[in-house]
């Protein structure tokens, strides 16, 4: 990781700002990334670690949307079309993964570029069915154009030589104070030599505007609680790096916000065991229901709603320890 200008070990303010290209090492002068892979079936299953079920924080935004979203996605498995888009961030993510591979000297612009190739072929292989997504097969080269761009575009907001993640692509998995576990994946873990922790994200899109930044941040904010459940200590910084326009995200967040966050997840788990024993999971509609693929499913927009499954409702309600007798 490289140094913080302002001593990472000091406690860090509490902001949130959006800086266009920010100094070539990717950290601001002031002080200390859509990933679109896979946490197993619906997001929430047990992918790893614990048999148990586990809150993901894709997961907990699908039931804020809407709660059939989450519902079909976790408790049915209903298996979803991909899009270019998800491939495509895929991809991405894979190729800035990888780069840290390389010794720091040559992780340049035109070594991550020449990874594209391999890595679609790899992808191509892997997930057979994207191809299906190209109406024509002439739209796949402008496609992997596309991710060219967002690649290259990552060496105007970090130089990768100045970089030494302590992690990449990391599994992270962590109880609250209430018993919810929590699961998920974090692209890159910096970590200074005094300790402190960055949380970096790399995002295929475009960068939030400002009335959008916390539902942005609520991501991070989630790997920043699991850290501190499972290090003892909270990050000192997350980033969210947006290569369609070259932008970041950055935050400093306090231990009060993740002890708010915690609180948010039990509540939405509340909500969850209630829908659950309820047997009703709602819709909900919103803009975003454009871009969602269970209309065949969704009563608003006349699809039937297949009948609840008993054996996704018992794994469901697995996410939550029993409190001690």
């Amino acid at each position: 990781m490289s140094e913080h200008p302002s001593r990472p070990d000091a406690a860090p303010a509490v902001t949130t700002k959006v800086d266009a290209v920010p100094p070539a090492d990717g950290v601001r002068p002031t002080g200390p990334g859509d990933s679109a892979r896979a946490t197993g079936p619906g997001g929430c299953g047990n992918r790893r670690g614990s048999g148990r079920t586990a809150l993901s924080p894709s997961r907990a935004k699908d039931f804020m949307q809407c709660p059939l979203l989450f519902r079909l996605r976790t408790v049915d498995r209903i298996p979803e079309p991909g899009s270019l888009a998800t491939h495509k961030g895929t991809l991405v993510h894979a190729i800035l993964e990888r780069l840290y591979d390389l010794p720091a000297r040559e992780r340049t612009r035109e070594a991550a570029l020449a990874m594209l190739p391999g890595q679609w072929e790899a992808h191509r292989e892997k997930n057979p069915a994207v191809m299906a997504l190209f109406a024509d097969p002439a739209q796949v080269d402008p496609w992997l154009n596309e991710a060219r761009e967002l690649v290259g575009a990552y060496f105007q907001l970090e130089n990768p030589t100045r970089l030494e993640p302590a992690e990449r692509e990391l599994f992270v998995q962590a109880e609250t104070r209430d018993g919810l576990l929590l699961r998920g994946f974090v692209d890159r873990l910096d970590v200074a030599p005094n300790g402190a922790m960055r949380v970096v994200d790399y995002k295929t899109g475009r960068s939030p505007g400002p009335r959008f930044q916390e539902e942005a941040l609520f991501q991070m904010r989630f790997y920043a609680l699991v850290l501190w459940r499972l290090r003892g200590r909270a990050p000192s910084r997350l980033q969210l790096v947006y290569l369609k326009d070259g932008r970041t995200l950055t935050h400093d967040p306090r231990l009060p916000e993740l002890e708010t966050t915690e609180t948010k997840l039990a509540r939405i788990w509340d909500e969850v065991e209630d829908c659950a024993a309820a047997g009703e999971f709602a819709p909900r509609r919103s803009r975003l229901c454009d871009w969602c693929a269970y209309h065949a499913q969704c009563p608003v927009f006349g699809g039937t709603t297949p009948e609840l499954p008993a054996d996704g409702v018992e794994r469901l309600l697995t996410a939550r320890r029993a409190p001690a007798a």
